[in-house]
């Protein structure tokens, strides 16, 4: 009888693929900030990296159609692939929209939900490389619980940023387009809490 150690250790390639996912929903993150930083840099590295994403999730796919025995339950590897893929997809999004908008947006300090961002794709990649211990569930939970504060975090600090527009205060047309990127940005966070309850899902049925 094969252990689930034996069948899923250093070397299993689903890990090392899940893990380049993370690593690039991370990347994706930080050249965010970037744009922040500098809004007429170019969107290209942004499609860079969602393709290569695209391209972990399809390899994933495929190899899961060659291999006869993984570690893990196939359904959850191609689960945990779906919801890194969506991080770096719903920031290219923002990527977009933050670029066309970029002048009328000049006193509009999106850092804060910025910082969160790098914060929880962190975490996210912390998560996934305990796909390599899964017997240490203590770690895990506090991964888990680490995520969820700083969604809670990104919860409370969108009410605030909401009732600052909601005062009235500021131009309509600004008003839209800071609300929806606000949304985008959520959006990306909860992304990020999507993957980590997968990740929290497959520790807990292997542990």
């Amino acid at each position: 009888m094969f252990s689930l150690t034996q069948l899923f250790g250093k070397g299993d390639r689903f890990i090392a693929l899940l893990e380049s996912s993370a690593e690039e929903a991370h990347a994706s993150v930080r050249l965010l900030g970037d744009l922040l930083r500098s809004p007429q840099k170019s969107l290209e590295d942004f499609v860079i990296t969602r393709r290569k994403e695209k391209k972990i999730a399809e390899t994933i796919s495929e190899e899961l159609v060659n291999t006869f025995v993984t570690g893990l339950e196939r359904e959850d590897i191609e689960a945990l692939s779906r919801a890194l893929y969506k991080i770096p997809k719903a920031v290219e999004k923002f990527a977009e929209r933050f670029h066309i908008a970029s002048e009328r947006l000049r006193n509009i300090d999106f850092a804060p939900q910025a910082d969160l961002l790098a914060r929880a794709t962190e975490v996210v990649v912390a998560m996934v490389k305990q796909l390599r211990c899964l017997q240490d569930l203590q770690k895990s939970k506090e991964l888990n619980d680490r995520l969820q504060y700083i969604e809670g975090e990104a919860d409370k600090l969108m009410v605030s940023l909401l009732s600052d527009l909601y005062s009235g205060k500021r131009d309509p047309l600004l008003a839209v387009i800071v609300k929806d990127l606000y949304e985008l940005m959520e959006k990306i966070i909860d992304r990020c809490r999507d993957a980590g309850n997968v990740v929290t899902l497959i520790i807990l049925k292997n542990s």
